[in-house]
């Protein structure tokens, strides 16, 4: 009778003239690394989505959505790294006749290069969209901070006509002026009042006595207040307007010195997470070629059984 019996000797090839680098092995742990870091980036994202809430006192706050944002990335590259590196470590070749301490180095750096190639491909799937939704939000963010600042401007575009004209069309109001005001319609007379508080608020944000005087003409003619209260009038609601600017010019710098910083404080954690995934990615790759050269190989041998 014939029989079979399993031997488990371990595998005797030559590696010397083998190369070092398995990029079979490492592409497949970067494909790996990258699908899981997609879904779990998606996932977080959805998650993130579903923790805010536009309406006050509900949902997460800036600051814990910050938080948990970071936390989630770090567990993403560990979770996606780790994985990756114990397959490239896992799936390499092994090598044979050689020192303990060079497989252990080669082993973390098929870790490490499936790692580098994972981010590149990550970066380059994801990186459009997420700077997409970043920079929104800035501008978004930037343009809320900055909407009481251009009001007044954009008023004064509207009645006065593009940009470019506005400053020829205040020199050329007051060419038909007149020491008895300016007897035309609501719209005009807005309009004209808009040019001149945009000139005045746009040059070194101080009214000319000629432009006070006008205006006070204006509005003494509106109003039926007399010169000296229509030109109280005129410096109360300028000097309001002039702080108004004021304000929105320190509003949109503090909000452009905290985009900046969270900005600043985004890619330095951004930072530290690629260092954690790199960190476990070679960590698991010495993982992944510890068991792969602990596992043995079956040869099949025949025996003839004796009669």
């Amino acid at each position: 009778m014939i029989g079979t019996t399993e031997h488990y000797p371990a595998a005797l090839q030559d590696s010397s003239g083998h190369s070092g680098v398995s990029w079979a092995a490492i592409f497949a742990g970067a494909a790996t690394a990258a699908a899981l870091s997609l879904l779990l980036i998606m996932l977080g994202a959805g998650l993130g989505f579903s923790a805010v809430s536009p309406w006050a006192n509900e949902g997460v706050g800036a600051k814990g959505l910050g938080i948990t944002a970071i936390i989630w990335l770090a567990v993403t590259q560990i979770i996606a790294s780790g994985m990756g590196g114990y397959l490239a470590g896992r799936l390499r070749v092994k090598w044979t006749n050689m020192h303990g301490d060079e497989v252990y180095f080669r082993d973390t750096a098929h870790g490490f290069l499936a790692w580098a190639v994972a981010t590149l491909v990550t970066a380059t799937l994801i990186a459009g969209s997420v700077s997409s939704v970043i920079g929104s939000g800035v501008q978004a963010s930037a343009s809320v901070a900055s909407g009481a600042a251009t009001a007044m401007s954009s008023a004064a575009s509207s009645a006065a006509g593009s940009n470019a004209n506005k400053s020829s069309d205040y020199f050329i109001d007051t060419l038909f002026r007149d020491d008895r005001g300016t007897a035309v319609s609501e719209d005009a007379a807005h309009g004209t009042v808009a040019r001149i508080f945009v000139h005045s608020l746009g040059n070194d944000g101080q009214l000319s006595n000629e432009d006070r005087t006008y205006l006070a003409q204006i509005v003494a003619q509106r109003t039926n207040l007399s010169q000296p209260e229509a030109e109280q009038r005129v410096d109360q609601v300028y000097a309001k307007a002039h702080q108004a600017v004021e304000d929105a010019k320190i509003k949109a710098k503090e909000a452009a010195d905290t985009a900046a910083k969270v900005a600043a404080w985004s890619t330095l954690w951004m930072f530290i997470t690629l260092l954690i995934g790199a960190f476990f990615a070679s960590l698991c790759a010495t993982f992944g070629g510890r068991r792969r050269d602990a596992v043995t190989y079956l040869t099949h041998t025949t025996t003839t059984p004796l009669v």
